[in-house]
């Protein structure tokens, strides 16, 4: 790991502390928004995966969002309560289940989802499209570094 030798410690906490202020604010306005459909972050987020990549073992859903598996079991049961996905056997291996979004949660997200896509880009209009393509290219250096220690 390259440490550069005109770094300053202070320059980096206040990376830091720029980066958890605009996280936590945009956070904050997304579960908002989440919430107005009548959805819990960990239930919209569980069924936007669904939404989008189609059915997925139960065991490979915390991989794909930031909630811990006790959780995702009950958002999981809540989530079949309200008829928005279910649980279906895997017909090769009695070990797996798949949940998988129905009919209803399609019809309700075919709806949501892209006002919930509009609202997260109104959010970020405070920049220009050259300089998201900036800030991913520089986030995703920085979760690297991170990554190697």
């Amino acid at each position: 790991m390259s440490h550069h030798l005109d770094s300053d410690p202070a320059q980096s906490l206040k990376l830091f502390v720029i980066l958890s202020k605009a996280y936590k604010t945009l956070m904050d306005q997304a579960v908002r928004d989440m919430k107005q459909y009548g959805l819990s972050p960990s239930e919209f987020t569980i069924l936007e995966v669904l939404y989008t990549k189609g059915s997925i073992p139960l065991q490979q859903i915390g991989d794909k969002i930031l909630i811990t598996s006790g959780t995702i079991t009950y958002n999981i049961d809540k989530l079949a309560a309200k008829g928005l996905l279910r649980r279906v056997p895997c017909q090769e291996d009695r070990r797996v289940t798949f949940a998988e979004i129905t009919e209803e949660g399609n019809r309700l997200f075919d709806t949501i989802f892209p006002q919930h896509a509009g609202r997260l880009h109104s959010l970020m209009h405070g920049l220009s499209p050259e300089e998201k393509d900036a800030a991913m290219i520089l986030l995703k250096k920085l979760g690297k570094g991170a990554a190697e220690g």
